[in-house]
């Protein structure tokens, strides 16, 4: 089986702060759907910002999608963050954008032509519940609305690997449920690499998943 991000003896800090992940060795296959958790300031997020390149190692190794992190060029961060698909915990939406377009960037930035874009773009807003709202602006729309968005924008252009922070931390039942949908939905029909940071694993999950816990910088798999 591909392994999709492999770390070894991975450490990570901010400047020349203390270590928050230390040392740690793990791999992650193709199609697997990971859960991350830890008490509040263990890693968690640190780790996730490193996955997509946004904190580079300061020690060890971490290969994501055959590239190699640590001293990575723009040119080939670039090259990986086309295929990664990322949910942030605050949306990140454009706000100046009309919710359609902002789920159309990863497309455009890919390439795909016009027709192609616009029918995965209707399809999306139809699987979030918010093809009605496609002419209206994240800040017209709740937070779970928007949220849904950040969704449809992160699995549109049909990413290897999806990263999401929280990504039902604030939200109601509704749009957590719809989250889930479509995360279960990219892993088991798309076979899409799913990591989640969250505080609490939903009960009921449909799909075969494994769990990472951080803890005073190690981290390790809960069986």
């Amino acid at each position: 089986m591909d392994k999709v991000i492999i770390a070894d003896n991975l450490s990570l800090s901010y400047s020349n702060n203390e270590t928050i992940i230390n040392k740690a060795n793990f791999s992650i296959n193709s199609s697997d759907f990971i859960f991350i958790t830890g008490a509040s300031g263990s890693g968690k997020s640190t780790l996730l910002k490193s996955l997509y390149g946004a904190l580079k190692p300061k020690e060890g190794s971490l290969v994501v999608g055959g590239v190699e992190l640590r001293g990575v060029s723009n040119s080939k961060l670039n090259f990986l963050r086309k295929h990664i698909g990322i949910v942030f915990q605050d949306y990140k939406l454009v706000k100046e954008w009309t919710i359609e377009k902002n789920i159309m960037l990863p497309l455009i930035i890919n390439g795909y032509e016009k027709t192609i874009t616009q029918n995965q773009v209707d399809s999306l807003l139809k699987h979030v519940r918010l093809k009605h709202q496609s002419g209206k602006y994240p800040l017209e729309l709740s937070g779970g609305e928007q949220q849904r968005v950040a969704m449809a924008r992160a699995l549109s252009h049909n990413p290897i690997l999806v990263l999401a922070d929280e990504p039902t931390g604030n939200l109601d039942d509704y749009s957590s449920q719809l989250i889930w949908n479509l995360l279960e939905g990219a892993n088991t029909q798309l076979k899409t690499t799913v990591i989640v940071v969250t505080h609490h694993i939903p009960e009921t999950m449909n799909v075969d998943y494994k769990h990472f816990h951080i803890e005073y910088g190690s981290i390790h798999e809960v069986s």
